[in-house]
This record gives structure tokens, C-alpha cells and sequence, in this order.
């Protein structure tokens, strides 16, 4: 295996990781962003309603998304191991 295919795989291992990890992080930062607007309009500073809709919004968007993020690393998993019976000992 060349470096070139080392450097493929390594950059599409990480393109995948950041494309499933992206709808997530940009949710929990919405929301936590929507939150911390209103405790600064309503000047309510409590923890848990900071924490709360953010860790719900999190686990609604892994439940609707998670067939989806199934379906992609499927598919990455299964061009990696076509690359892996591609090397030859030589």
C-alpha cells in the first residue's frame, strides 16, 4: 500500500467523522445559543435549563438522524475493507 492510499484513507476517515459529527454539534450549539439568549433577556442563571434542552435536542436529532448516519458509515466501512483486500504482501 502506497502512502498516497494511507493519506486517502486517513483524509476519508476523517471527512466521514466530521460530516456525522457536524448535524449534531451544530444543534447542540442552536440550541444552547437560544437558551443562553433567553436567561440573559429573562435573567434566569439556572444550570439545568441550560443543560436540559440541549442534551434533548441532541438525543431527538441522533434518533432522527441515526438511519442516515447508519447508512454512511456502512458505506465507508465497506470501501475501507474493499481498499484493505486490495493490499498485497509484496
Amino acid at each position: 500500500m502506497t502512502p498516497d492510499a494511507v493519506v486517502e484513507i486517513g483524509r476519508e476517515t476523517l471527512f466521514t467523522a466530521m460530516i456525522l459529527a457536524a448535524p449534531v454539534l451544530c444543534v447542540g450549539l442552536t440550541v444552547g445559543l437560544l437558551v443562553a439568549v433567553f436567561q440573559a433577556v429573562t435573567s434566569v442563571q439556572e444550570q439545568t435549563l441550560s443543560m436540559i434542552p440541549k442534551m434533548l435536542a441532541v438525543a431527538v436529532t441522533l434518533i432522527l438522524l441515526m438511519p442516515w448516519m447508519i447508512n454512511r458509515i456502512v458505506v465507508f466501512a465497506h470501501a475501507a475493507f474493499e481498499q484493505m483486500s486490495g493490499i498485497t504482501n509484496g
